[in-house]
Protein backbone atom coordinates (compact mmCIF):
# COMPACT_ATOMS: atom_id res chain seq x y z
CA UNK A 1 0.00 0.00 0.00
CA UNK A 2 1.44 3.38 -1.28
CA UNK A 3 1.31 6.09 1.31
CA UNK A 4 0.11 9.52 0.47
CA UNK A 5 2.33 12.33 1.25
CA UNK A 6 1.82 14.45 4.00
CA UNK A 7 1.23 18.42 2.55
CA UNK A 8 3.06 20.96 4.10
CA UNK A 9 1.04 23.14 6.54
CA UNK A 10 2.49 26.70 5.30
CA UNK A 11 3.03 26.79 1.31
CA UNK A 12 4.34 29.74 -1.13
CA UNK A 13 3.09 30.44 -4.70
CA UNK A 14 4.58 32.78 -7.00
CA UNK A 15 2.16 35.40 -8.51
CA UNK A 16 1.98 36.88 -12.14
CA UNK A 17 3.19 40.20 -10.82
CA UNK A 18 5.84 38.78 -8.94
CA UNK A 19 4.40 38.78 -5.22
CA UNK A 20 4.05 35.53 -3.26
CA UNK A 21 0.94 34.20 -2.12
CA UNK A 22 1.11 32.45 1.37
CA UNK A 23 -1.60 29.33 2.06
CA UNK A 24 -1.88 26.91 5.39
CA UNK A 25 -3.72 23.53 5.34
CA UNK A 26 -6.93 23.84 7.69
CA UNK A 27 -5.67 21.61 10.18
CA UNK A 28 -2.98 24.24 10.68
CA UNK A 29 -5.88 26.37 12.41
CA UNK A 30 -7.25 23.80 14.26
CA UNK A 31 -3.96 23.40 16.11
CA UNK A 32 -1.97 25.52 18.82
CA UNK A 33 -2.69 29.27 17.91
CA UNK A 34 1.05 30.04 18.93
CA UNK A 35 2.54 27.38 16.67
CA UNK A 36 0.06 28.22 13.90
CA UNK A 37 1.40 31.88 13.53
CA UNK A 38 4.88 30.65 13.76
CA UNK A 39 4.79 28.84 11.38
CA UNK A 40 2.85 31.84 9.22
CA UNK A 41 5.34 33.93 10.25
CA UNK A 42 8.26 31.99 9.30
CA UNK A 43 6.83 31.11 6.19
CA UNK A 44 6.22 35.22 5.52
CA UNK A 45 9.54 35.72 6.71
CA UNK A 46 10.87 33.31 3.60
CA UNK A 47 8.77 34.46 0.90
CA UNK A 48 9.82 38.03 1.64
CA UNK A 49 13.51 36.92 0.68
CA UNK A 50 12.56 36.73 -3.06
CA UNK A 51 9.44 38.69 -3.09
CA UNK A 52 8.43 42.09 -2.89
CA UNK A 53 5.02 41.35 -1.40
CA UNK A 54 3.23 38.26 0.52
CA UNK A 55 -0.48 38.51 1.19
CA UNK A 56 -2.85 35.92 1.99
CA UNK A 57 -6.32 35.03 1.26
CA UNK A 58 -8.61 33.95 3.83
CA UNK A 59 -12.62 33.21 3.88
CA UNK A 60 -14.40 36.10 5.71
CA UNK A 61 -15.88 33.68 7.77
CA UNK A 62 -12.70 32.17 9.43
CA UNK A 63 -11.99 34.07 11.97
CA UNK A 64 -9.35 32.04 13.45
CA UNK A 65 -7.32 32.29 10.32
CA UNK A 66 -7.49 36.30 10.00
CA UNK A 67 -5.72 35.99 13.58
CA UNK A 68 -2.86 33.88 12.08
CA UNK A 69 -2.29 36.06 9.17
CA UNK A 70 -2.36 39.16 11.47
CA UNK A 71 -0.16 37.98 14.04
CA UNK A 72 2.27 36.84 11.64
CA UNK A 73 2.65 40.02 10.17
CA UNK A 74 0.10 40.98 7.45
CA UNK A 75 -1.82 43.68 7.28
CA UNK A 76 -5.30 43.51 6.27
CA UNK A 77 -6.31 45.85 3.06
CA UNK A 78 -9.48 45.34 2.70
CA UNK A 79 -12.48 42.36 1.09
CA UNK A 80 -12.31 40.79 -2.21
CA UNK A 81 -15.74 39.70 -3.26
CA UNK A 82 -16.28 36.26 -5.72
CA UNK A 83 -18.45 33.97 -6.16
CA UNK A 84 -16.98 31.43 -4.55
CA UNK A 85 -17.14 33.60 -1.48
CA UNK A 86 -15.89 36.34 -0.04
CA UNK A 87 -11.90 36.53 0.93
CA UNK A 88 -10.17 39.05 3.01
CA UNK A 89 -6.69 40.09 1.63
CA UNK A 90 -4.04 40.26 3.72
CA UNK A 91 -0.28 41.34 2.68
CA UNK A 92 3.19 42.75 4.11
CA UNK A 93 5.59 44.55 2.26
CA UNK A 94 9.24 43.94 2.04
CA UNK A 95 9.95 47.25 3.51
CA UNK A 96 7.00 46.85 6.06
CA UNK A 97 8.34 47.11 9.71
CA UNK A 98 7.89 43.72 11.64
CA UNK A 99 5.91 43.66 14.34
CA UNK A 100 8.32 44.04 17.27
CA UNK A 101 8.82 47.73 15.97
CA UNK A 102 6.64 50.22 17.30
CA UNK A 103 5.59 51.27 14.04
CA UNK A 104 4.91 47.97 12.42
CA UNK A 105 2.58 46.78 15.41
CA UNK A 106 0.42 49.86 15.60
CA UNK A 107 0.21 49.34 11.40
CA UNK A 108 -0.91 45.84 12.02
CA UNK A 109 -3.84 46.83 14.46
CA UNK A 110 -4.86 50.01 13.11
CA UNK A 111 -4.82 47.73 9.60
CA UNK A 112 -8.03 45.73 11.61
CA UNK A 113 -9.65 47.13 14.13
CA UNK A 114 -12.86 49.00 14.23
CA UNK A 115 -13.48 52.28 12.07
CA UNK A 116 -16.98 54.14 12.26
CA UNK A 117 -17.88 56.43 9.19
CA UNK A 118 -18.58 59.94 11.22
CA UNK A 119 -20.90 62.35 9.58
CA UNK A 120 -20.60 65.95 10.04
CA UNK A 121 -24.19 68.15 10.50
CA UNK A 122 -24.90 71.28 11.47
CA UNK A 123 -27.88 73.18 13.04
CA UNK A 124 -28.56 76.74 11.30
CA UNK A 125 -31.52 78.98 12.44
CA UNK A 126 -33.45 81.84 11.71
CA UNK A 127 -34.99 84.28 14.26
CA UNK A 128 -37.93 82.20 14.66
CA UNK A 129 -35.75 79.16 15.15
CA UNK A 130 -36.71 77.23 12.10
CA UNK A 131 -33.94 75.15 11.03
CA UNK A 132 -32.45 75.03 7.58
CA UNK A 133 -32.98 71.76 5.76
CA UNK A 134 -32.04 70.21 2.44
CA UNK A 135 -33.68 68.17 0.09
CA UNK A 136 -31.49 65.85 -1.28
CA UNK A 137 -30.93 64.36 -4.66
CA UNK A 138 -30.23 60.84 -3.59
CA UNK A 139 -33.21 60.10 -1.42
CA UNK A 140 -36.37 61.61 -0.62
CA UNK A 141 -36.08 62.73 2.72
CA UNK A 142 -34.31 66.38 3.72
CA UNK A 143 -31.99 66.12 6.01
CA UNK A 144 -29.74 68.88 8.11
CA UNK A 145 -26.89 70.54 5.84
CA UNK A 146 -23.62 68.67 6.23
CA UNK A 147 -21.62 65.12 4.95
CA UNK A 148 -19.06 62.18 5.46
CA UNK A 149 -15.72 63.34 6.99
CA UNK A 150 -13.11 62.49 5.11
CA UNK A 151 -10.15 60.19 7.16
CA UNK A 152 -7.66 62.78 8.82
CA UNK A 153 -10.16 65.35 8.87
CA UNK A 154 -11.45 67.53 11.60
CA UNK A 155 -15.36 66.93 11.89
CA UNK A 156 -15.85 70.45 12.36
CA UNK A 157 -14.21 71.86 9.67
CA UNK A 158 -15.66 68.79 7.96
CA UNK A 159 -19.26 70.53 8.50
CA UNK A 160 -18.28 73.48 7.23
CA UNK A 161 -16.67 72.50 3.99
CA UNK A 162 -19.67 70.53 2.95
CA UNK A 163 -21.71 73.55 3.17
CA UNK A 164 -19.42 75.69 1.43
CA UNK A 165 -19.22 72.94 -1.37
CA UNK A 166 -22.98 71.68 -1.26
CA UNK A 167 -24.44 75.31 -1.11
CA UNK A 168 -22.12 78.00 -1.65
CA UNK A 169 -22.18 79.66 1.99
CA UNK A 170 -19.22 80.08 4.16
CA UNK A 171 -20.46 79.22 7.63
CA UNK A 172 -18.26 77.92 11.08
CA UNK A 173 -19.12 75.20 12.63
CA UNK A 174 -19.20 76.34 16.40
CA UNK A 175 -19.99 74.45 19.64
CA UNK A 176 -20.97 70.62 19.48
CA UNK A 177 -24.62 70.14 19.75
CA UNK A 178 -25.63 66.25 19.82
CA UNK A 179 -23.39 63.30 19.04
CA UNK A 180 -25.67 60.73 17.45
CA UNK A 181 -25.48 57.41 16.78
CA UNK A 182 -26.91 55.90 13.54
CA UNK A 183 -27.30 52.04 13.36
CA UNK A 184 -27.07 50.12 9.91
CA UNK A 185 -29.32 51.10 7.37
CA UNK A 186 -30.13 50.44 3.82
CA UNK A 187 -26.88 49.47 2.86
CA UNK A 188 -24.83 51.55 4.80
CA UNK A 189 -22.72 50.80 7.63
CA UNK A 190 -23.67 52.16 11.31
CA UNK A 191 -22.55 55.94 11.81
CA UNK A 192 -21.19 58.55 14.15
CA UNK A 193 -23.61 61.81 13.34
CA UNK A 194 -21.97 64.97 15.22
CA UNK A 195 -24.21 68.09 15.28
CA UNK A 196 -22.49 71.52 15.46
CA UNK A 197 -24.33 74.99 15.73
CA UNK A 198 -24.15 77.09 12.94
CA UNK A 199 -26.00 79.74 14.70
CA UNK A 200 -28.62 82.16 13.22
CA UNK A 201 -28.96 83.53 9.72
CA UNK A 202 -31.61 85.72 8.04
CA UNK A 203 -33.57 83.29 5.72
CA UNK A 204 -32.54 85.54 2.85
CA UNK A 205 -29.26 83.12 3.05
CA UNK A 206 -30.98 80.96 1.16
CA UNK A 207 -30.92 83.19 -1.68
CA UNK A 208 -27.54 83.50 -1.97
CA UNK A 209 -26.94 79.70 -2.21
CA UNK A 210 -25.15 77.66 -5.03
CA UNK A 211 -26.47 74.01 -4.80
CA UNK A 212 -24.33 71.24 -5.69
CA UNK A 213 -26.59 70.17 -8.44
CA UNK A 214 -25.45 66.26 -7.92
CA UNK A 215 -26.65 66.85 -4.01
CA UNK A 216 -28.56 69.40 -3.58
CA UNK A 217 -32.56 69.62 -4.93
CA UNK A 218 -33.48 72.85 -2.83
CA UNK A 219 -33.12 73.96 0.61
CA UNK A 220 -35.43 75.94 3.38
CA UNK A 221 -35.96 77.25 6.36
CA UNK A 222 -38.93 74.50 8.73
CA UNK A 223 -40.67 74.45 11.65
CA UNK A 224 -39.97 70.92 13.86
CA UNK A 225 -43.69 69.92 12.09
CA UNK A 226 -42.39 70.41 9.01
CA UNK A 227 -39.39 68.84 8.95
CA UNK A 228 -41.50 65.83 10.67
CA UNK A 229 -43.89 65.91 7.55
CA UNK A 230 -40.52 65.90 4.84
CA UNK A 231 -37.84 64.14 6.77
CA UNK A 232 -37.02 60.64 7.85
CA UNK A 233 -38.61 60.14 11.45
CA UNK A 234 -35.00 59.83 12.93
CA UNK A 235 -34.43 62.65 11.25
CA UNK A 236 -36.88 64.46 13.10
CA UNK A 237 -35.69 63.07 16.27
CA UNK A 238 -32.13 63.75 15.69
CA UNK A 239 -33.34 67.61 15.09
CA UNK A 240 -35.36 68.02 17.88
CA UNK A 241 -33.16 66.32 20.46
CA UNK A 242 -30.28 69.02 18.95
CA UNK A 243 -32.98 71.76 19.54
CA UNK A 244 -33.98 71.03 22.85
CA UNK A 245 -30.14 70.59 23.97
CA UNK A 246 -29.53 73.93 23.08
CA UNK A 247 -32.55 75.51 24.77
CA UNK A 248 -31.69 73.58 27.82
CA UNK A 249 -28.06 75.08 27.86
CA UNK A 250 -29.09 78.03 27.33
CA UNK A 251 -26.82 79.11 24.07
CA UNK A 252 -28.92 80.41 21.02
CA UNK A 253 -25.79 81.44 18.74
CA UNK A 254 -22.53 79.58 17.78
CA UNK A 255 -20.48 81.00 19.86
CA UNK A 256 -17.07 78.31 19.10
CA UNK A 257 -16.95 77.62 23.32
CA UNK A 258 -16.63 74.26 24.48
CA UNK A 259 -19.53 71.55 24.15
CA UNK A 260 -20.89 69.76 26.80
CA UNK A 261 -18.86 68.38 29.64
CA UNK A 262 -17.58 64.58 28.49
CA UNK A 263 -20.10 61.70 29.77
CA UNK A 264 -23.06 63.33 29.13
CA UNK A 265 -25.38 60.34 27.76
CA UNK A 266 -29.16 60.53 27.08
CA UNK A 267 -31.01 58.42 29.68
CA UNK A 268 -33.43 56.80 26.40
CA UNK A 269 -31.08 57.44 23.58
CA UNK A 270 -28.26 55.44 25.43
CA UNK A 271 -30.17 52.15 25.84
CA UNK A 272 -32.25 51.63 22.91
CA UNK A 273 -34.66 54.25 22.82
CA UNK A 274 -35.36 57.28 20.57
CA UNK A 275 -33.70 60.25 20.93
CA UNK A 276 -33.92 62.32 24.12
CA UNK A 277 -35.49 65.64 23.99
CA UNK A 278 -34.20 66.24 27.65
CA UNK A 279 -31.08 68.45 26.22
CA UNK A 280 -28.49 65.49 26.64
CA UNK A 281 -25.79 65.31 24.38
CA UNK A 282 -25.90 61.95 23.08
CA UNK A 283 -29.00 60.20 20.99
CA UNK A 284 -29.45 56.99 19.16
CA UNK A 285 -32.02 58.65 17.01
CA UNK A 286 -32.27 55.50 14.21
CA UNK A 287 -33.11 53.17 17.16
CA UNK A 288 -37.01 52.73 17.45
Amino acid sequence: MTEQPVPEPVSIEATADGAARIRWVDSLSEGSLREAIGAVSAGVETALREHHRVEAFVPVEDETGQRIATWAGLRREGVRRDAGGDRVVLARLRDDPPLSDGNGFRAMLNSFLPRKRAIGQMLVRDADDRVLMCRLTYKKDWDLPGGVVEVGESPRLATSRELAEELGIDVTAGTLLLTDWLPSWSGWDDAICLVFDGGQHDPSIVESMVFEEREIRDAAFLTLDEIAERSADFTHRRVAATLANLAGRGQLDASGSDGPSPGTVGGRGSVGGGADLDGSAYTESGRP
